[in-house]
């Protein structure tokens, strides 16, 4: 089975300018990304859909293939499913297993990556995405007439133990390996049975903020000094 993973990164960010050429740990989010899907032993290829000029220089650097994305395909709004789309109509129908990463994870675990994979060529699932357990409780804002907040995944009038709250997890966006055919068919990430691949909560920072940035390039060095 052939397995592609695109990384999908466009040159314009408003809440940090130049993200992906930004630096974690010494390495540009982009060249981290193309380095942890290179080292995943699933993956075949490994394509950037850009539409920066400076982004594509340093993927290809960092050893990946360019794909040159539509203006049309790069606004703020367009989604991410569009550029998967597109690349995926570049490299061709024999793809199997679509692997979609994300730069700004910069702590994306190539092993991780692999057993995701797994799951999908062994049909054990058409969706697995990167996620952590997140045993808390969770308050919105009150959908009935009581004015003020109310208890999404318990009763506010008993609190029971973490341990007795419904498994429930949250997406870290650093990865969603997916079913290539179903993908197609379906246009979005979501699709068929979905299953999550809990990682470490340590490493799935998403960088939207300069604090963020900040917070990554501090724990880098922590982060990838315990890994082979």
């Amino acid at each position: 089975m052939s397995v592609l993973a695109v990384i999908p990164a466009r040159g314009g960010s408003k809440g940090v300018p130049g993200k992906n050429l930004r630096t974690v740990g010494g390495r540009s989010l982009v060249a981290r990304a193309v380095g942890a899907a290179r080292a995943a032993a699933s993956v075949d290829r490994v394509v950037v859909s850009t539409d920066d000029p400076a982004i594509a220089r340093a993927a290809d650097a960092a050893g990946a293939v360019v794909i040159m994305r539509p203006a049309a395909l790069s606004t703020d709004d367009a989604a991410s499913e569009a550029a998967l789309l597109h690349a995926l109509a570049i490299v061709g129908d024999e793809v199997d297993v679509l692997v979609f990463l994300q730069a700004t994870s910069p702590f994306i675990d190539s092993a991780e990556v692999d057993a995701a994979v797994a799951r999908v060529r062994s049909r054990e699932a058409d969706v697995v995405f990167a996620a952590i357990a997140t045993p808390v409780f969770l308050w919105a804002p009150s959908p009935g007439p009581v004015v003020g907040w109310a208890g999404i995944n318990h009763a506010a009038a008993r609190r029971p133990r973490r341990q007795e709250l419904p498994p429930q997890v949250a997406e870290t966006g650093a990865f969603y390996v997916m079913d290539a055919t179903g993908f197609r068919e379906a246009g979005h990430r979501f699709f068929g049975r979905i299953e999550p691949a809990i990682v470490g909560e340590g490493t799935a920072l998403e960088i939207d903020t300069e604090e963020q940035l900040l917070l990554a390039d501090a724990l880098a060095g922590l982060i990838e000094g315990g890994r082979p």
